[in-house]
């Protein structure tokens, strides 16, 4: 219980605030999963064990002997109301959070086949490009990535072919085709899937914001292989500044049906170009391996107190 509740507030609270993570974004999102994994198995789990103490004298044992009454329709000595809801809210909250998880993941699959049909209809192929880049009609400078398995796309619209110069281009291009290479929309789903089913949660919402822009970043570090750091964050900026300086309300509707990548916001442009001009450095290796050792004990301790109480 003690570790559902840290891990439900001060350690998510302070990971949101920490400086770090823009020197390592790979690292701080894994933590982020971990800290959502443990979190969750440790609010179920903790549930669980308060409601299988008068089955067993272990998790394990007692949930076999909790079938048996199941199909006998009997009860423990010493079984109480409020272990009997405690087994039902596990129960409940469990099975609404898988259900949210695959609902949002199904949601999501029939918009991008919608919107690959709309793409295939109303884009056109780059010319000289040979993965999947296609260009859409369309005035507001515009660049996203459509994951589809075998038939994944980047987006560009006119308006940005026309606002950046060459080099600009190439590392836009490169941001969105690291967001498919290292399939971010499965991280991303998976975050607003848990910001979905617990809404009244303020934690889940920062999680889902802090984590939309280390996706980013992690974009942005592989878009730097291919332009220099002022090239992109001057991309970015003139991207972003063109979306803030529309007043029209004039979205792409392609975009505004399940594009992945959100450029424009505020939130995501200022830390990013500050991040690019301003020569962050990386982590040391003492606090890379920090970092990964509680990484990893996040996802381990929620099951070995579960096995071991």
């Amino acid at each position: 219980m003690v570790l559902a509740v840290l891990l439900a507030w001060p350690v998510p609270i302070l990971l949101a605030g920490a400086k770090w993570p823009p020197r390592a974004p790979g690292l701080a999102l894994a933590l982020w999963q971990s800290i959502a994994l443990a979190g969750g198995v440790s609010m179920i789990g903790s549930l669980l064990v308060f409601g299988l103490i008068p089955f067993g004298a272990t998790p394990v044992s007692a949930l076999g002997a909790l079938a048996g009454h199941v199909v006998a329709g009997t009860l423990p000595a010493g079984a109480t109301l409020a272990g009997v809801m405690a087994l039902c809210l596990a129960l409940i909250l469990a099975t609404h959070l898988l259900l949210n998880l695959s609902a949002t993941f199904i949601r999501a699959e029939r918009q991008r086949r919608r919107h690959h049909t709309l793409i295939g209809l109303l884009s056109d192929p780059l010319p000289f490009d040979t993965e999947g880049t296609r260009v859409i009609d369309h005035a507001a400078p515009i660049a996203y990535c459509l994951p589809g398995g075998t038939r994944s796309a980047t987006v560009l619209s006119r308006g940005l072919l026309h606002l950046l110069d060459a080099d600009q281009l190439r590392g836009v291009v490169a941001h969105e085709r690291a967001h498919l290479r290292q399939q971010h929309h499965v991280v991303l789903l998976a975050f607003k899937s848990w910001h979905s089913a617990l809404p009244w949660f303020p934690i889940a919402n920062r999680a889902e914001n802090a984590v939309a822009l280390l996706v980013e970043m992690m974009a942005d570090d592989q878009a730097r292989l291919a332009v220099d750091d002022r090239t992109l964050a001057r991309a970015i900026a003139l991207v972003g500044t063109a979306h803030l300086a529309e007043v029209s309300g004039t979205q792409s509707p392609l975009a505004a049906a399940g594009g992945f990548d959100d450029a424009s916001s505020s939130d995501l442009v200022g830390p990013r170009v500050s991040r690019l001009l301003g020569d962050v450095p990386g982590l040391s290796p003492a606090a890379r391996t920090l970092v990964l050792s509680a990484t990893v004990v996040l996802v381990v301790l929620p099951l070995a107190l579960l096995l071991t109480t």
